[in-house]
């Protein structure tokens, strides 16, 4: 019997470093294709003067998706940088800029700038074959500790009401494998070594990680960035409606206060003006100063619902169509023209 007992166990053990073994080598075959994005921005001190502003780093994680040079990461880690910069596993850095950004989903493209010299891309999985309790794998960046993996499973599909611009739900995986400040953008890969999902965010009273993470579904990044374009115009917004469109004396039952504006984004060469005095107003926290859009080509945003049927709209354009911004500025109305490149 006490033999038995001690099959049982050898075979057990067995069984785990077999299991460690497979992860070890799994990782050691997807790292390549997990890059380092070092990110610079600059935000209005929001003294009331107009060029008084503040640059500061930012760090995130992202995949190589393809050859050339494509790559999956976190919307809000690139939406507001003026420079991007991609640093490879074997040391090689390149300049990137954002091609499609969906801020809703939290999910970007970015697309190197230059010929990468051994590209690595990860293999794209299928998210809806993923089941509660499969075993995944992420590698990011967490607190700056480059190429870090951590290990578990999937704990929840979750489906939230709030809806894209094309009305498709958005998607989320919840995830027990640690995630902290630097794993944002950074790949979850399934056991078969495919990308199922990118991190997103982590719901936390402390700050750090507690033991809840979400992560994008790959499928759902297909369907906003990978087979239709999600423009990017590189703003932060605040949406106006009710009393806060009245306080701002918008001119319709709504519009969109530009916060802040990235230097280099469309944006940015069409003429767009951001926010420069921090204020709270009905207990939210806003930047003022800054234009208030209100329409595009006709399309106003007076309306949670119009404000999708415009985004819609401007997700439809195609290469080399212009189209017409509606400007509130210091209560003069302007037009703001740009062709999409």
């Amino acid at each position: 019997m006490k033999k038995n007992y001690i099959l049982i166990i050898a075979f057990v053990l067995s069984g785990l470093i077999s299991k460690a073994q497979d992860i070890s080598a799994l990782f050691a075959q997807l790292d390549s294709s997990v890059v380092i994005i070092k990110v610079v921005e600059s935000q209005t001190k929001g003294d009331g003067n107009v060029n008084d502003k503040v640059s500061y780093g930012a760090l995130g994680s992202g995949v190589l998706i393809d050859k050339s040079g494509k790559i999956l990461t976190a919307a809000h880690v690139v939406n507001n940088a003026d420079e991007i910069q991609v640093i490879f596993r074997d040391g090689q850095i390149l300049k990137a800029k954002v091609t499609s950004l969906s801020r809703q989903a939290d999910i970007a493209v970015i697309k190197t700038m230059g010929v990468i010299k051994n590209p690595k891309p990860a293999k794209m999985g299928n998210s809806d074959n993923t089941k509660i309790g499969d075993q995944i794998m992420i590698i990011g960046s967490p607190m700056e500790l480059y190429h870090s993996l951590s290990v578990g499973y999937i704990s929840r599909k979750e489906t939230e009401k709030q809806m894209t611009s094309d009305f498709k739900a958005l998607e989320f995986f919840q995830t027990d494998a640690s995630i902290n400040t630097g794993n944002s953008g950074g790949p979850m890969f399934n056991m078969d070594g495919e990308v199922i999902g990118i991190v997103s965010s982590i719901l936390s009273r402390s700050g750090g990680f507690e033991g809840i993470g979400f992560v994008a579904t790959i499928n759902i990044i297909k369907d906003l960035l990978l087979e239709k374009s999600n423009t990017w115009l590189g703003v932060d917004v605040v949406f106006l409606y009710g009393s806060l469109a009245i306080a701002f004396n918008v001119p319709q039952d709504g519009g969109i206060l530009i916060q802040n504006v990235t230097k280099g984004s469309p944006a940015y060469y069409m003429g767009l003006k951001g926010g420069f005095i921090k204020s709270t107003i009905a207990e939210r926290k806003i930047v003022i100063g800054g234009d208030i859009v209100l329409s595009i080509d006709g399309y106003k945003f007076d309306s949670a619902k119009n404000v999708e049927k415009a985004v819609n709209y401007l997700n439809s354009l195609e290469k080399g169509k212009t189209y017409t911004l509606k400007v509130l500025r210091a209560g003069k109305l302007l037009d703001l023209k740009w062709t999409i490149k």
